[in-house]
Parts: C-alpha cells; structure tokens; sequence
C-alpha cells in the first residue's frame, strides 16, 4: 500500500486507514481478527479507534488483538475524546474529561501510547485553551505521538492550529478527521481550505456515504445491511434521499465501465482529493474489507473523476468564490 505524509508532520501513513467503529457491535472478535490481519497483510498501518465506540469495547477488543496477531511497532493508532455516549452532554473538551478518557485508551489497547489523540468535537462550554492544553499535556507527557481534531468546522480547525502555532512547545495540529464522501462534500467550502493552509492532513471517515456508495441500497435496504443494523439505521438514513439516489447511480454506472465495484469508484474519488490523506475504511466484515482494499489497483481516469464531481457538486458562493 502506498505511503503519504501526515500533513505537514513527518508522521507517513498508509494511504488507507482501517476503522473500528462496529467493533464490539456489529463485528465480532473473530471478524475484526480476520479484518486486522488482511488489513496489515495488504500494507496497511492506520488504525482509527474512539472511546465511545461500542462504549470502550471497540479498544478493548483492539487491544487483544495488537497483542495477539500484530507487533505495536507495525502499526499507527488513532484514538479520539471528548463525546459522551449517554450523558445529556454530547461533547465535553475539558481537561479532567479528556486525560482521563486517554488515560482509561491506554489502559484498554494495552499500550504506554498513541500515535496520533484527537479531540472528537468542539465543546462550546469549555474555554479553547483548556481544551488544547489537554493535547499539550498528552503530547509532552509521551501519552501521544501527535494531535489532532476531528469533525471541526472550518474557523474552529483554523482557529486551534493558529492557536498551538502561536507559542514554542505546544502540540501542532498535525490532522482533522471529519466526513468527506461523494454524498458528503461540505468540507471543501471551508474546512479543507483551512487544512491546506494550515497544513493539516485530512483523514475522511465514510468515505463510502455511511455504506450507500456501494449500491447496496439501490433497490432495497438489505437485512444484513447497517441500514437495517439497530445501532446504525439512524446513521445511514440521511442518505437515503433522491439527491443521494442520483450520485450513487453515477457511481455505479462509472464502475461498470471500469469494470469494477461502485466501492472502489467512490473511494478512489475521495482518496485522491487534494489535502486527503488516508480515508477511514469502516468494514462491517472482513468481506468488505477485503473488497474496498482492492481499490489500491485503480486509479480513476480524469474524465470519470470529473464527471462525479459534476453530479456531486455542492453549492459555493459568497464569501467562497468572492
């Protein structure tokens, strides 16, 4: 698999990650097992996790597994706080919270350290200063290699990387991870903009539209499908709509003429976006998996790519194009 910088950092990393989130849900040990393993064989070494997936069972079952079927020095984790599952509120950037969900990471992966610890949203009740001094104290303390964002707005990843680059020993913000897909393409009005000037690496989650740019839901919602997942109907039902019908017919009628998946299409489309880093593969199975790694073979021509974006476009304006 081929390697990229992470941003500006000299953090390389294989330019697919491989995420976590239906771990300890939808993905059983057996299944992430297999999927850690082909994911590794095939060159990979980005592995995204959180605290609040499957409620820490996710870095636990990722822990086992580091122990038992791969050395730590082979791959890079990524972890994120500062969401709560269940309390009334959803994001929470203080310090105490932060550092002590690191902390309860670490303990569950079974190591002394992150390679890259993200603050999963931007908590408007706690001042930014405290919020980023969680990351200093992470990055000088050893806890984490480097720091990041994730599913900030544009002003707010600005205003944190400007923050951290304003005074010698605070921890950059080396990468943002946020949505970015063919059905989701808000981050260039701003966000990957920012990025670009900041010099900070995007890793896009759902890449694939929450599983719809597979075609999987053409004609149906399947019964094994996240769309009929109790945990994940909610999550996949936004794009579900006409607009988003009208995309993935694009897509499908690209990879027939290319004679391939309409997953491959829709991930080779996002993967080579200017500012993208690695995109976040979410696998349900180790089938899936194995499938959207094939996208490593292809490169899409430039006609294709540029008729996805016409069918994909999203209105910019003022002050974008002013």
């Amino acid at each position: 698999m081929q390697q990229r910088p992470l941003g500006r950092s000299g953090l390389v990393v294989s330019r697919l990650a491989l995420g976590t989130m239906s771990w300890g849900l939808d993905t059983d040990p057996d299944d992430a097992g297999a999927q850690l393993k082909a994911y590794v064989d095939a060159g990979g070494t980005l592995i995204d996790t959180a605290d609040v997936y499957a409620d820490g069972e996710a870095e636990a079952l990722l822990g086992t597994l580091l122990d038992a079927m791969v050395s730590r020095d082979d791959v890079l984790l990524v972890a994120k706080a500062g969401l709560r599952a269940r309390a009334g509120r959803r994001h929470d950037g203080s310090r105490g919270h932060l550092l002590r969900t690191l902390d309860n990471t670490l303990r569950r992966l079974g190591v002394t350290y992150v390679d890259l610890w993200q603050v999963h949203g931007h908590d408007p009740d706690t001042p930014w200063e405290e919020t980023l001094s969680a990351l200093d104290f992470a990055v000088s303390s050893g806890r984490a290699r480097y720091a990041g964002v994730s599913n900030f707005s544009g002003w707010q990843t600005a205003r944190a990387a400007t923050w951290q680059q304003a005074w010698p020993g605070r921890a950059p913000i080396t990468a943002t991870q946020v949505e970015y897909s063919l059905l989701q393409r808000g981050i260039e009005r701003e966000v990957l903009p920012a990025c670009e000037v900041m010099g900070i690496g995007v890793l896009p989650w759902s890449p694939l539209g929450r599983g719809v740019l597979t075609g999987k839901y053409r004609h149906g919602r399947p019964a094994d499908s996240r769309g009929a997942s109790p945990h994940f109907e909610r999550f996949v039902l936004p794009y579900l709509q006409p607009r988003c019908s009208a995309i993935v017919e694009a897509v499908a009628t690209a990879a027939d003429g290319l004679g391939v998946s309409p997953a491959e299409v829709a991930l080779a489309w996002v993967r080579d976006r200017p500012g993208v880093t690695a995109p976040i593969l979410g696998a349900r199975n180790v089938g899936q998996l194995i499938a959207a790694l094939q996208v490593e073979e292809i490169e899409l021509p430039p006609e294709i790519s540029r008729a996805l974006d016409d069918v994909s476009d999203i209105p910019l304006g003022y002050p974008e194009l002013d």
